[in-house]
């Protein structure tokens, strides 16, 4: 069977940034028998994330990352149909998603590692399930309920870097419903604000790109930062941590101004922000949310319910066809998406 698939053609090296070009289209072929235990899937939708910026280089920085190969297909969150099925537990025309999704048209995949999806849960929207349903969500709920210690009545203000992001939008409202009392996003133009504040219940954003950050955030969070959701690590991070109360928590969710840096992860602070987290007793610990998949299935029917409910906003940024997916890759590590970054590859 003749196929299309996306592969890593060249590296962006340490301290490169992704473009485009790092991925090639091209046509391959697949075997045209199922084996027993295999089913066959055709693509519908592939999730493009931040992360994979650390897979494109052979040192991924992180133990539990393993590189792209050259001239291999990339893989990722996806999302299928199967089309014909030698396993027990799927049938012709379920939905089925994986972390280790290859990209490309149609796969012949071990079925026991295949999920298989409800998509009433999310009102029929499938690709909720690569984002707000789905890992993303997961990483912003688990986060905020294993590392944030957040409180309902605590009075409790949560910062959001990387706000208008697949993460970050996420982050800020469940922050709100977990019961913090102030949630401020931080992005990186005014239209992404925008959406926080009248879309997203975001209490303030602050475009980071106009005016004195460190003064905003004091007149924004007048008592002080509780729980900070950091997505992007440098500059804007020691900022924010510059503004932490004492026995405070930061979610070390991404460092993505660090991604492709020959640094280790997480990277260390600044020693000047690093005296103040010591003496601030401010808890910044590496979160992982692989480590905590015992408590995925109840996490995902949790935001499931919100969604139906319409308690949690959700943002999708769709680009069409696979041979566009470098190209989404390369706007997303360039920030010019508001919420999580979709291909789709099937109708």
């Amino acid at each position: 069977m003749i196929i299309q698939r996306v592969v890593l053609n060249s590296r962006p090296g340490k301290n490169g940034v992704p473009v485009a070009e790092n991925f090639r289209l091209e046509e391959s072929t697949i075997a045209d028998t199922v084996q027993a235990g295999q089913v066959c899937v055709k693509t519908l939708y592939l999730s493009v994330d931040p992360y994979m910026c650390c897979r494109m280089n052979e040192d991924t920085g992180s133990d539990y990352l393993r590189p792209w190969q050259l001239a291999e297909v990339a893989d990722g969150g996806g999302i299928g149909v199967v089309e014909e099925s030698k396993y027990d537990n799927l049938a012709k025309g379920d939905f089925v998603t994986s972390f280790t999704w290859p990209w490309q048209t149609v796969a012949v995949l071990d079925g026991s590692l295949l999920q298989k999806l409800v998509p009433q849960l999310v009102n029929g929207r499938l690709s909720y399930f690569l984002g707000a349903a789905g890992i993303t969500g997961l990483t912003a709920l688990l986060g905020i309920r294993e590392k944030g210690h957040v409180a309902a009545g605590a009075n409790q203000t949560m910062v959001v870097s990387g706000a208008a992001g697949a993460c970050g939008s996420l982050a800020g409202q469940i922050g709100r419903l977990e019961g913090c009392s102030r949630v401020v996003g931080i992005a990186g133009t005014d239209e992404k604000c925008s959406v926080l504040v009248q879309e997203m219940g975001f209490d303030a954003a602050i475009n980071y790109k106009k005016g004195d950050v460190a003064k905003q955030l004091r007149e924004l969070c007048p008592g002080g930062v509780d729980v900070y959701f950091d997505n992007v690590g440098g500059d804007i991070s020691d900022t924010v941590i510059s503004q932490m109360n004492q026995n405070s928590h930061i979610i070390l969710c991404g460092q993505i101004s660090q991604y492709n840096k020959d640094v280790p992860y997480p990277p260390p602070l600044p020693p000047d922000i690093e005296k103040i987290r010591q003496e601030k007793n401010i808890t910044r610990e590496r979160f992982l949310v692989l480590n905590y998949m015992d408590k995925q299935e109840a996490s995902v029917l949790q935001l499931c319910q919100w969604i139906q409910e319409g308690k949690l906003k959700v943002r999708e940024t769709v680009v069409e066809g696979l041979a566009n997916i470098g190209a989404a890759f390369q706007s997303m590590m360039n920030g010019g998406n508001i919420g999580k970054q979709i291909v789709s590859v099937s109708k």
